[in-house]
Order: structure tokens, then C-alpha cells, then sequence
């Protein structure tokens, strides 16, 4: 069943379908690599670019966060990273003329693969209200534009500032800078969709929201237990530090729905016997049921209490708290549930624990499997739990690894891209800057876009991102946005976001990572800039970019606040707005006087690979809590219980996208070419549902509200997923998670546990 999409658009429901791969990267991967570089950049300026990505002296690869170790390959890269920067770097172009040609309507029927394809925005554009076509503006009317709208409204609080995880950490300070300055901390980000639980749970039990471990401990650890993640497609990178860990004698435990070809063997290309043989990753793998980690974790918590010598007594009596409470609750863990909760068999667990109690240093690192349910905090506390016990936070090789997304996520929420800021960080804004910031909490992503659907909020300020495709409840997300005033998106590139707009529009063209960032300074010459990121694990280091940039007519993100911070504070600010254009060294000495960790950050970030930020838990064992310890707790085990005749989805992406960016129409390891639109359900579900392989199914999200949400026209999958669940990709399914289907006190859609049934497309 191939629907016909518009013209040049390729079809997406009717993929070849053949076996999954046993195996990730290898020479497959640099022949797809080379040729998807090629293509979009061309031979010399691949060679040129692709040497310089993740290298001291070179640029952060604008996909994922994952650490660069130090003594670093001349290719420090990965296919997906390779394709972030062939799109980032790519000759082709999105001028005036295109827009002329494509109206806004449109684009809105285009996929978000076509839109990708396009190319680098080259000029400002702007839709007027009751426009169809975008239309070239220079960027002195695009600040008046929205300087208009902001001063018009009834309060700061109607205005929401969006970031994505690709800002730099000088962009995201001066951005949240700008937002609490005009007096809102309506400051919504890709966190609070991503890895908000883990931040939740850790900042709770550990005080700090950021992992424990530096790439040295995966190398020290004995057993590493890899939950809810799949590094082979989303952090291919990952796989090098597996390998090594292997090497030195770790084991590998991995927990998911899915098996993955990455964490089944992994080929090194930057090796010839890793091309060639690979290495074996996983020594035991659970396929655990969607949701059913907590109650296997608790069951663990209890296997060890009963243990005799497999708590670590003295870390508990001297770092933590809150110990018998959990102790009583972990000692209720019922065998008969977890196997329901799980899906696994009694000999599965009895495996895992004995690998458990055989290691003294143990590492735990999950991604959205963990943090994208309603019970996800929940199951990122009874996950530190596990770690307490044996005394594994705190010690070389052990800890918690919650695997960041975006390369610079983490760096902007450390930066103060938050809406619920600490009362400590605002008195240090307030004492630098002289202003007195708002202390009301803001909206998150799901607040933003309620209170753009009921009116509360007029203007939306997107820092990069896709913000419509990669928000919950796609329906509710695009008739909210479009009841905005005025949205305006920062961008590199065409993609969804811009076609879905309220009555009027912006999109501002800024500078990739690649590029050259030279800004003219008080004496009149142009001087190279450069700005900084944190990775996963808490280190910073330096970004240049060395291309020319895809346009003239582009702005930095850091010169893109500061003039509108300009147009729009006029001259009741002190903040030396201009000052910090000119030059990124002026902004990263305000953060060294904001943020705690940056002391003397321009000569710390000048040493080639950057400074390590303290971390309490991991370099002092010192946990700064509301009980000054580590924080056991206590919960009732949660999971997804699903109806007669219904499937349990979660969203994932294809091995060719990167979040909403999709570089391509090819699941390599999971044996899908040519297609998106595909559903993944295990053989005896389809079965008993009597759906075939094949088959053209829609897919019915049921939630507790009673409106259905649909869907249509995906091609079945036989997978072998675990029982009782499917999956398929996201930006396409996000239209059945709904907006209220959320995780408890993080506040992040709950994507990878939606309720559904399957049924018979009706032009199948």
C-alpha cells in the first residue's frame, strides 16, 4: 500500500524488508558514510571537514554527547556523526527563490525527509500575517518584528524562549540571560522530552542531575549494565568505549525490548581485525517487556539484601539515608510479578545476579528506554538504589551513565536553559548583572504548548531545533502553534517547524558548528570566535569551526541574542549586549562568575580537550542532598499493564536519523530499505492478532481520555521484539502519545509506552 507523496518526495510506507543485522558498522558503515558525504559535500570538502570533527584543535560533531577520549583517532567519528556534519556542511542550498517557488502550505505536505534534503537556509525570511510564501527581510526588520510583538504583550510571561541541545554554552548563557533580563523564565528545552527523569531521580537521591563517570571508569568497570539504550544507531561512539571495557575484562549486561545489532558485535572501522572479526559485546542479554525495568531492578535490590555479604555496609552507614525504609519495600519484590512485569524467565535473572555479585565495579547506563514512561523516575531511583547497595557511586569504574542526546544538552541546562532555575543561580545572576530575575517557575515543553493551545502564550523563540516534530500529540502540538502571534525559529536548515507557523513568522539563518565564526571587534577587525560545549559526562571543551560559511547573509547564535536583546531591552540594560557580540571571551568570564565549576574558564578551556566540571557524588563521595547523603527510596514497583488484543509501542528512530532529522529511508540493522511508515511486532503477537507480515495496518493510540489518537498506513514488521510490544519511528508516531501521558514529576512525554491496536488499513 504506497501512498503517493508529492512530487519529489519519495514514498515512505513500502520498505524491502529482509533479516535484522547480528552486527554493527564494519565496512558497510564507511562505504555508507563516504557515500552520503560525498554526495552532500563533495570529495575534497568531505576529507577536509570529516578530519576535523571531535578533534582538539577542530569542531564538537553536532550530533550526540558522547565523550571523545584523549589520545584521539584522525577519524573520531561515526557514521551518524558523519552524516550530522555532511548535512550541517552540505553545498546545497535554500535561497529566496526557493521559497518563492514553495509556499507554506506546501511545505506543510512535504515529509520531514524531503524538507532535510534541501539544504542550508541562506537569508532572514519572513511570512506576514495572511501570507503564503516566506519572503527575504534583512535582519534589521526581523529583530523590529519581534520586538513589536514582545513589548505588545500584557506580560514576559506570554513569550516562550525554546533551545534545543545543539546551542553552544556562550549562546545558551546569554539566551537565558535575555529571557530572565525581559522577565520570564519560560525557558522550555529538548531535556524535558529527553533525559528530565534522569535528571529528576539523580538530582533527588544523588544531588547532582548528571552521571557519575568518566570514560576512564568504563574501562575500570567490571560489569556494565546497558538499559533502555541503543548505542549502535544513536551512540555509535559508545561502541569503541564497549569494546575497550570488553577488552579489560568487563562484562556486558544488556536490557531492552529489541535486540541490537551494536551491542550484539560490534566492527570497529578504525581497526583491520575490528573491520573484519568484531568483537561480541553483550554476555547476556534480558528482553525485558516495555516498562518493566523498575520491577527488575527492585527484584535485583532483593536478591542482594538477602545476600549475605553483598552490601556494602560501611558505605551505606557513613553516605546515605533513608535505608530501612527501602530495605522494608525492596523485601515485598514478588518473584511472580517481576517475571509478569519483565517478560523474563527466573534462570535470566539468577544469570544477571550472579554476574552482579561476581563484580566489584559496576556501571549502569540507560537512555529514553528508561526515562520516557510514567513511572520513569521511579525507575531511575530503584536504579541508583542498585548502586547504593554495593557502594557504586563514588568509586573508580562504578556509577550511574545516563547517555546524553544532543551534543550540547547537558551543557545548556548547566548553563541555566532551565524553567524551574535554582534559587542559588538566580542570586548569582542577580549579583552580577544587577537585575533582579524572575523566580516563578516557567513553562516546560508540555506547559509551552498548553498554554500556546489556550491562548497564554502569543510568541514562541525557538533556539535551533524541530520543535513540532519532536513534541507529543502532533495534532494538539501544530493547531497550538498556529494559534501563536508570532513564532520564530534560529535554523541551519528547512525542516517541519517552519511550515507550521503562527500568524506571522520568522526564520532566522544562523552558523553551523562547521562554519567560521569571525566577529569584528572595537578596533574594526574581524577576529576568530570560538565557543565551547559539555558533553555527556561533564567535560568542556572548545568548538572551532573552519568552513566558510554556507551564506553571507548568516548570524552567529551568540550575535543573534545580543541584537535582539538590543532591539528589545533598549537602553534600560546594562548587560554589555554589544560587548559580548564582539567577543565570546567577554561572556565566558561572566560565566566563570555565575556558574560554580568555570573558574578561569577562558584559560582553562585553552588546554587542548578541556576541563573536567566537579562533580560531588563521584570526586568527594560527598552527596549534596537535602540530607547531606545519598538518598535511598521507597515506591511501588509500576508497569504497564496492557488490555486483551492491545500492543504496547515504542517510538525509536531508524539507524538513518538523528532525533528529527532523518539523513535517510534505511534501517541498515534492522533489515528496513526504502521506507519509515513500518510497525515492529513480534511473530506470536501477530499471530494471535492474526496480522500479517506485510500487512498495511493503522496504528489507534487508546489513552485513559477516551479520544482516540491514529496513525494510518503502516506496513507490519514481523520483529522479534519481546511479547506483548512493537515498535515503530518517531517523528511519525509522536501523533499518539498523548499531551497528558506524561512521567511523574519529570514532566516528560511518556513515548515508549503508548497503548495501541492494530488495525486493517482501510486501502490495504
Amino acid at each position: 500500500m504506497a501512498t503517493k507523496p508529492p512530487k519529489g518526495d519519495p514514498v515512505q510506507d513500502a520498505p524491502q524488508v529482509a533479516e535484522p543485522k547480528h552486527a554493527a558498522a564494519g565496512l558497510p558503515a564507511i562505504g555508507h558514510t563516504l557515500r552520503i558525504a560525498q554526495q552532500q559535500m563533495g570529495v575534497k570538502r568531505t576529507m577536509l571537514t570529516l578530519l576535523s570533527v571531535n578533534q582538539k584543535n577542530g569542531f564538537d560533531c553536532p550530533g550526540c554527547a558522547w565523550p571523545e577520549p584523549d589520545h584521539r583517532h584522525k577519524a573520531e567519528f561515526c557514521e551518524n556523526g558523519a552524516k550530522a556534519v555532511a548535512e550541517e556542511a552540505t553545498l546545497r542550498r535554500v535561497t529566496p527563490e526557493f521559497f518563492a517557488a514553495h509556499s507554506v502550505p506546501d511545505l506543510a505536505t512535504r515529509s520531514g525527509y524531503w524538507l532535510g534534503q534541501q539544504g542550508r537556509l541562506t537569508h532572514p525570511m519572513y511570512l506576514p500575517e495572511g501570507g503564503t510564501h516566506y519572503e527575504p527581510v534583512s535582519w534589521e526588520r526581523a529583530f523590529d518584528i519581534i520586538g513589536e510583538d514582545i513589548t505588545a504583550l500584557g506580560s514576559p510571561d506570554e513569550a516562550v524562549f525554546y533551545t534545543s541541545g545543539r546551542t553552544s554554552n556562550e549562546a545558551a548563557f546569554l539566551y537565558q540571560l535575555f529571557a530572565r533580563e525581559l522577565g520570564t523564565n519560560n525557558l522550555p528545552d529538548c531535556s524535558n522530552m529527553c533525559h528530565e527523569s534522569s535528571g529528576s531521580a539523580l538530582s533527588e537521591t544523588i544531588g547532582i542531575g548528571k552521571g557519575s563517570v568518566l570514560l576512564d571508569d568504563l574501562y575500570k568497570a567490571e560489569l556494565i549494565i546497558v538499559a533502555g539504550q541503543n548505542p549502535g544507531t544513536n551512540h555509535p561512539r559508545m561502541l569503541s568505549a564497549l569494546e575497550k571495557a570488553k577488552a579489560s575484562g568487563a562484562k556486558i549486561i544488556t536490557v531492552n525490548p529489541l535486540p541490537e545489532a551494536g551491542l550484539e558485535r560490534f566492527k570497529n572501522p578504525q581497526t583491520p581485525q575490528g573491520m573484519l572479526k568484531g568483537a561480541a559485546l553483550t554476555d547476556l542479554f534480558l528482553q525485558i517487556r516495555i516498562g518493566g525495568d523498575q520491577a527488575l531492578f527492585r527484584l535485583l535490590n532483593k536478591l542482594i539484601l538477602e545476600t549475605e555479604g553483598a552490601v556494602d555496609e560501611e558505605f551505606v552507614r557513613e553516605h546515605t539515608h533513608g535505608y530501612e525504609e527501602f530495605a522494608e519495600a525492596a523485601r515485598t519484590a514478588d518473584w511472580d510479578e517481576t517475571l509478569t512485569a519483565t517478560g523474563l524467565t527466573r534462570a535470566d535473572i539468577d544469570k544477571a545476579m550472579a554476574m552482579i555479585l561476581a563484580s566489584r565495579r559496576t556501571i549502569v547506563c540507560w537512555a529514553m528506554g528508561l526515562t520516557q514512561h510514567k513511572h520513569s523516575v521511579p525507575t531511575i531511583r530503584e536504579v541508583v538504589n542498585f548502586l547504593l547497595l554495593r557502594g557504586d557511586i563514588g568509586r573508580p569504574g562504578a556509577g550511574v551513565c545516563p547517555v546524553r542526546g544532543h551534543s550540547n544538552v547537558q551543557g545548556d541546562r548547566t548553563m541555566g536553559i532551565f524553567e524551574r532555575p535554582a534559587p542559588a543561580f538566580l542570586d548569582a545572576l542577580e549579583k552580577e548583572f544587577g537585575f533582579a530575575p524572575p523566580r516563578e517557575h516557567g513553562f516546560d515543553v508540555v506547559r509551552a504548548i498548553r498554554a500556546l493551545r489556550d491562548g497564554e502564550a502569543k510568541v514562541f523563540f525557538a533556539m535551533g531545533g524541530n520543535f513540532v516534530a519532536a513534541t507529543p500529540d502532533t495534532d494538539v502540538t501544530e493547531a497550538a502553534m498556529r494559534r501563536a502571534r508570532l513564532t520564530v525559529h534560529v535554523s541551519t536548515k528547512l525542516n517541519r517547524s517552519h511550515a507550521v507557523t503562527g500568524a506571522r513568522a520568522l526564520i532566522l539563518p544562523t552558523l553551523g558548528r562547521t562554519e567560521r565564526d569571525l566577529q569584528v571587534g572595537p578596533n574594526g577587525k574581524s577576529t576568530a570566535q570560538f565557543v565551547t560545549v559539555e558533553d555527556s559526562m561533564g567535560m568542556v571543551h572548545a568548538s572551532r569551526g573552519r568552513l566558510e560559511p554556507a551564506s553571507t547573509h548568516l548570524l552567529s547564535e551568540p550575535a543573534i541574542v545580543c541584537r535582539l536583546a538590543r532591539r528589545v531591552l533598549g537602553e534600560a540594560s546594562r548587560t554589555p549586549w554589544e560587548e559580548f557580540e564582539k567577543d565570546y571571551a567577554t561572556i565566558r568570564d561572566r560565566i566563570a562568575r555565575v556558574i560554580p565549576g568555570f573558574e578561569d574558564f577562558n584559560a582553562r578551556v585553552a588546554h587542548p580537550g578541556g576541563f573536567t566540571l566537579p562533580h560531588a557524588p563521584r570526586d568527594e563521595r560527598r552527596f549534596p542532598t537535602a540530607t547531606g547523603k545519598a538518598n535511598f527510596t521507597a515506591a511501588p514497583v509500576e508497569y504497564p499493564e496492557v488490555p486483551e488484543g492491545r500492543l504496547l509501542l515504542q517510538t525509536l528512530r531508524s539507524h538513518d536519523q538523528y532525533n528529527t532529522t532523518i539523513y535517510g529511508l534505511d534501517d541498515r540493522y534492522r533489515g528496513i530499505k526504502n521506507g519509515r511508515r513500518v510497525v515492529m511486532v513480534n511473530p506470536e503477537d501477530a499471530q494471535r492478532l492474526n496480522i500479517a507480515d506485510g500487512s498495511y495496518v493503522d496504528l489507534v493510540g487508546e489513552w485513559k481520555d477516551g479520544v482516540e489518537r491514529r496513525a494510518p498506513g503502516f506496513r507490519v514488521v514481523h520483529y522479534p521484539t519481546a511479547r506483548g510490544c512493537a515498535a515503530a519511528y518517531y517523528p511519525e508516531t509522536n501523533v499518539l502519545v498523548p499531551l497528558d501521558a506524561t512521567a511523574d514529576t519529570s514532566n516528560t512525554p511518556a513515548s515508549k509506552s503508548v497503548v495501541v491496536r492494530l488495525e486493517q488499513s482501510a486501502t490495504d
